[in-house]
């Protein structure tokens, strides 16, 4: 198959001949040009038409924030954003998450070849990633097309009376009650919580129909540009190889930027609710397009929101102090960096820094903590969804409630599940439609244990609901 086109800009020589052996390492991308500011980019965006691009943060004359802004209103496209580790640029960085950048990677030390190949796997898996979801967007999209002129037959009354009724299909979606996974005694609560037991898809009911056509995606390589041929079908094996491999290198290259092991008082949440007599817990998990979906979920719930939300959101370490604070500017809630110790508060929201596993503790007197551990990575990561999720699971008398949006992988599935068969209040997952990547909550779907699959714009209200 053809190559998929790169654009690399960055305004050092050195860095883009870099970035573009790094990216040629993969035959399926082809680096047809570079340019050395934002203003150089657009033009060349709109000149060569390429499949994706990578960007620097810093640059001058325009800088990437500025360029990716203007490419997203014009021609949008996969952007990789490429930052430094000052403060400056990972506050950018984050804006540009925001405005719509596929996702970043931090930029490599030059003086490390070990730092190079990690950064050279971590952002040709963003890549192929990238491709994929943009390839599975448009299969969506034909298929809504397809529907959407496709005349409207008259259907005779004998065939009518024959058709399932709406009824009968939202019946056919339900969870079986005796598969709920609740102990009796608690069945009849969860049902008084959420009315009724089911799977709530409110996604258009055409996008039921481009599943089947999503689903062979899985067995192509790269989905190919443009009107090049099928891409082979090792790719999906290749990148599951690659992804393990890259996850190692990555949290090797975390090593040496993470901040020393946390100690000390943890600064307290500002504003925020009661500590004590906590009885609901929210736990949410997202990866790649998950700072976005993070600022819509939090934008949207109250401050006088009943319980605290913890915070899994895969990123490198430092990072993740720039996400809170851009989302405390958002939110109507208190939104901080956690820190070993801090006590869970109604409404205030705690994300997970990176490098870092975190845990929800009970303590005495019926408050709860997090704790924060280097452990082993799971899934690849470290944070680990599935480590968050996990804490929750002896903590019954909680009303537990988790969140999945999007993200590549399957980190926080298998926890969900056995959340779920624990007998969890609400189990949400972004639907398809709306996510950047639809990894994680595809794999927690398929484990059949969400009760709620729902456009981004569409959780936020819900899970207010599902918790008051």
């Amino acid at each position: 198959m053809k190559p998929y086109k790169v654009l690399v800009v960055d305004d050092s020589a050195f860095m883009r001949k870099i970035i573009s052996d790094l990216i040629e390492n993969d035959a399926d991308f082809q680096v047809t040009a570079t340019a050395a500011n934002g203003r150089e980019a657009i033009e060349k965006v709109n000149e060569l038409c390429p499949d994706l691009v990578t960007m620097d943060v810093e640059m001058p004359e325009m800088n990437g924030l500025e360029a990716l802004k203007i490419i997203m209103a014009e021609r949008p496209l996969p952007v990789i954003m490429l930052s430094g580790i000052n403060e400056e640029g990972m506050k950018e960085t984050i804006l540009a998450l925001e405005w719509g950048a596929f996702d970043f990677i931090r930029k490599p030390s030059i003086s490390s070849s070990q730092d190079i190949i990690a950064v050279g796997e971590s952002l040709r898996e963003q890549m192929k990633e990238a491709m994929l979801a943009r390839h599975q967007r448009q299969v969506r999209e034909t298929a809504i097309h397809a529907i959407e002129v496709t005349p409207v037959e008259p259907v005779a009354p004998q065939e009518q009376a024959a058709k399932p009724s709406i009824q009968a299909v939202r019946k056919s979606l339900e969870l079986p009650a005796n598969n709920s996974g609740l102990p009796a005694n608690k069945q009849a609560d969860a049902d008084r919580a959420i009315k009724p037991a089911e799977v709530t898809r409110t996604a258009n009911p055409v996008q039921k129909k481009a599943a089947p056509e999503s689903k062979t995606t899985k067995k192509s390589v790269l989905p190919p540009p443009a009107s090049a041929k099928p891409a082979s079908e090792k790719f999906r094996s290749r990148l599951k190889t690659e992804r393990e491999s890259t996850n190692v290198l990555r949290l090797q290259q975390e090593a040496t930027a993470e901040p020393a092991e946390m100690t000390g008082a943890p600064t307290p949440v500002r504003n925020s609710g009661s500590a004590k007599g906590l009885s609901k817990i929210v736990a949410v998990g997202c990866s790649t397009g998950g700072p976005r979906a993070l600022k819509a979920l939090l934008e949207n719930i109250p401050a006088d929101f009943p319980a605290p939300i913890v915070i899994v959101q895969h990123m490198p370490p430092n990072f993740t102090k720039s996400l809170a604070q851009r989302l405390n500017t958002f939110s109507p809630l208190e939104v901080a960096e956690a820190e070993p110790g801090m006590i869970l508060r109604q409404g205030a929201a705690y994300i997970a820094p990176g490098g870092y596993h975190m845990k929800v503790i009970p303590t005495a007197g019926g408050q709860y903590t997090l704790s924060l551990t280097k452990e082993e990575a799971r899934n690849g990561h470290r944070p680990s969804v599935d480590i968050l999720f996990e804490s929750l699971l002896p903590l019954s008398s909680l009303e537990r409630h988790a969140v999945l949006m999007t993200g590549m992988g399957s980190d926080g599935a298998r926890m969900m599940k056995a959340l779920y068969e624990s007998g969890v209040c609400s189990t949400f997952a972004e639907s398809e439609e709306t996510c950047v990547v639809y990894g994680m909550p595809r794999s927690a779907v398929e484990l059949q244990c969400v009760r709620h699959i729902l456009p981004l714009q569409e959780i936020a209200p819900r899970l207010v609901q599902a918790v008051k």
